[in-house]
């Protein structure tokens, strides 16, 4: 049997919480570049899971915009403004999925930490309250949302520096990720990675080398980390207890 695994370490946007993020910077693109090219797909593949001023240099970038470096501070700035009134509206809301999967890890004893490249993260998560009344961050024993690294994912030092905080080697971390670049910085750290498929995007998740691809967290066979195993559990007891 391998060594179990003892923590657990999330991203936010597309994992915890449906964020009003790719919203936000699909609607700031005016004026900057056409926003008809700024499809889910797009999202996913160019913009999630990066810092702000690097997920607005490659959105411009690749949509054509002129001056795309010159512009994409000016760009981020006007996705955050519009973030910062869609979050403080209650525009998002937390996956059932994600709320059972933190509960019944912190219940299996795995320590939890955050690691978002969005400095929003903390202010989402404070608004979600779960069953036992407490919020949703404070079931958190570490948060490095937006914490400075010197480079984004896919560069792994934001997941290594959540498990510095945990005290628990790589090796040992799972990363729940829905994002391609995620994914790479969770291989890149030499941590298992669970990407969460929300958007049909499984294939992406799986050409970036993810260990296991979910449609739903509920999949996840939560009983085999205490084996150092990351898997599914089988359909029918997955749906049974969901």
């Amino acid at each position: 049997m391998s060594a179990p695994f003892l923590a657990a370490i999330f991203d936010v946007d597309g994992v915890l919480v449906d964020s009003p993020h790719e919203r936000a910077w699909r609607e700031a693109l005016s004026g900057f570049a056409d926003p008809s090219g700024f499809t889910t797909t797009f999202y996913q593949a160019h913009v999630a899971g990066k810092q702000r001023l690097a997920g607005a240099r490659a959105a411009l970038e690749r949509l054509g915009g002129p001056d795309a470096v010159a512009r994409a501070a000016e760009y981020a700035a006007a996705k955050q403004a519009l973030i910062d009134r869609l979050i403080e509206a209650g525009s998002f809301y937390a996956f059932p999925d994600a709320l059972r999967l933190v509960i019944a890890l912190r219940k299996a004893g795995l320590k939890l930490a955050l690691a978002s490249a969005s400095r929003n993260a903390p202010a989402m998560l404070r608004r979600v309250v779960v069953p036992d009344g407490r919020t949703l961050l404070s079931l958190f024993d570490a948060d490095l949302s937006g914490h400075p690294v010197p480079r984004g994912k896919p560069d792994p030092t934001l997941f290594l520096l959540a498990a510095e905080a945990l005290d628990i080697q790589p090796p040992r971390c799972v990363v729940v990720e829905d994002a391609p670049a995620g994914v790479r910085a969770a291989c890149n750290a030499g941590m298992a990675a669970l990407g969460i498929a929300r958007l049909d995007d499984a294939a992406l998740l799986r050409a970036a080398e993810a260990t296991l691809v979910v449609t739903s967290l509920d999949q996840l066979d939560i009983a085999a980390l205490a084996e150092g195993a990351l898997r599914a559990r089988p359909v029918t007891e997955a749906t049974t207890d969901a």
